[in-house]
């Protein structure tokens, strides 16, 4: 896996996940990466500083705050909530379906176990996690 910092046609910043460069290409190309701020499709990778520690960020200071993270969090689930189809608990089935072309290409999102999400890893269909925080604090 490979992290890259990515920046919208906005400037805004954010991170993606990717199995390696060539997937991350072909997700741009075919309009999958989006801006989780404001959902832009035109998305770049921004210049990349080495991470050296996960220590280094809370001691510098330069990294968001609990409650930037927290807005950031809420944002990109009102864009997956917006953009995608709930698929709840058949989430691995559904994605299988996809990956095998025996349905449509979409966004989804629901619910898979750790060793669905495993499974799903080892045939080679691309599935990410998000934290699912609630959209106020209650």
């Amino acid at each position: 896996m490979i992290l890259y910092d990515l920046r919208c046609g906005k400037d805004h910043g954010f991170e993606g996940w990717f199995r390696d460069s060539k997937a991350y290409d072909s997700q741009r190309r075919g309009g999958r990466v989006v801006c989780p701020i404001c959902g832009d499709k035109k998305v770049r990778k921004a210049p990349m500083a080495p991470r050296l520690s996960k220590g280094a960020v809370a001691k510098s200071g330069k990294g968001p705050t609990e409650a930037e993270a927290l807005t950031a969090l809420r944002e990109m689930r009102k864009q997956v909530e917006a953009n995608c189809d709930y698929v709840g608990p058949n989430f691995a089935e559904e994605a299988r379906k996809i990956h095998y072309g025996e349905t449509e290409k979409r966004g989804i999102y629901g619910e898979a176990s750790e060793s669905d999400s495993k499974d799903l890893a080892d045939e080679g269909i691309e599935v990410g996690r998000i934290p699912w925080v609630p959209l106020a604090d209650n």
